[in-house]
């Protein structure tokens, strides 16, 4: 089904080409200025709000065997990921529960234990408090109930989701709306990660909201990209994440041959956005399938993050492919 949505957006965008048209909306949509002026909407609220939605925090190819992990800050929280020898991935807040203290600083690697800095509290794979340094002086402790504090995780299309707030109900498949079957052709699950960057700041607009308005590229981005940018653009959404592309004439090689010899890496093209931080844009570099995903961090002092994957060849994935956890 997923293969089916991409031809039938790659023949609506060869029609377009034909045409000379885009997708037009029925009117004019006004939005108040008090929506983007406040410093309220673009600060406090949406640190706010980020905590309540699901947030894809990483690629499930950074954390590829058991034993691996992942510390870092998100809208101000520390969170710990973990893959367990179970193959399943935790998530955590990154805070020992002895006295609050940060446990693991950020970065990745790999550990079956995670000891505090500050009094040796040392926790397992999957956050349980298995070790109190000098016991006999904290008198009676039930390590069962002070194991490090759960955040709702799961994964879909090699890619991690985990909702901020300890307790939250977590329903990563209502949220994505199927559009998780259409990320899976980029084939995150098959991907190594090889570059990372952070560019401190604050970011003036989400990714949804700045690949909606692709009028500004070949003007206001001329610089970064260059005058030759389009500035039309097709929208395709699922729920509240969105795929944006332009009309593309080099379909038209396309239209010659039968539907299933379409490759998928030439119907992917575009960028798609997870609200309400990521996006995902891929380019061909040297051969290889280079996969750029932006995310605009939900804080007050927030800055944007760049993770660059790279897929190890160019073979099309399996229809249907599904990533290797289900969640929790």
């Amino acid at each position: 089904m997923s293969r089916k949505r991409l031809v039938e957006m790659a023949r609506r965008n060869l029609a377009h080409v034909e045409a000379g048209t885009v997708d037009q909306a029925p009117g004019v949509y006004r939005v108040p200025p008090r929506t983007t002026t406040t410093r309220r909407a673009s600060g406090s609220s949406s640190s706010a709000s980020g905590k309540r939605v699901p947030l894809v925090l990483g690629f499930s190819a950074e954390l590829r065997g058991p034993g691996t992990y992942r510390a870092l800050q998100v809208a101000d929280v520390p969170v710990l990921l973990t893959r367990g020898g179970d193959g399943q991935v935790r998530a955590f807040l990154n805070v020992c529960s002895h006295r609050g203290a940060i446990v693991v600083k950020e970065g990745t690697g790999s550990a079956k234990r995670f000891t505090c800095p500050y009094h040796a509290w040392s926790y397992d794979e999957r956050g349980a408090l298995v070790g109190v340094y000098k016991p006999d002086q904290f008198g009676e402790v039930d390590k069962s109930c002070l194991g490090l504090t759960p955040l709702p995780v799961a994964e879909r299309a090699g890619l991690i989701f985990a909702t901020l707030t300890p307790g939250a109900t977590l329903d990563v498949d209502a949220f994505l709306c199927g559009y998780d079957e259409m990320l899976a052709h980029h084939r995150f699950d098959q991907c190594h990660v090889a570059a990372g960057r952070r560019s401190p700041g604050r970011t003036g607009r989400s990714p949804t909201t700045a690949t909606s308005t692709s009028t500004t590229w070949p003007i206001l981005h001329r610089d970064s990209f260059g005058t030759g940018m389009p500035s039309e653009a097709l929208y395709d959404a699922w729920g509240p994440h969105q795929r944006v592309s332009f009309p593309n004439p080099f379909l038209r090689e396309l239209a010659t041959k039968p539907e299933d010899e379409w490759p998928v890496s030439q119907l992917i093209g575009g960028v798609w956005t997870i609200f309400p931080h990521i996006s995902i844009a891929d380019f061909d570099a040297g051969g290889k399938e280079d996969l750029h995903g932006v995310a605009a961090l939900p804080r007050q002092d927030r800055g944007r993050v760049r993770h660059r994957a790279e897929l190890p060849d160019t073979s099309e994935p399996d229809e249907g492919a599904q990533d290797r956890g289900r969640g929790s």
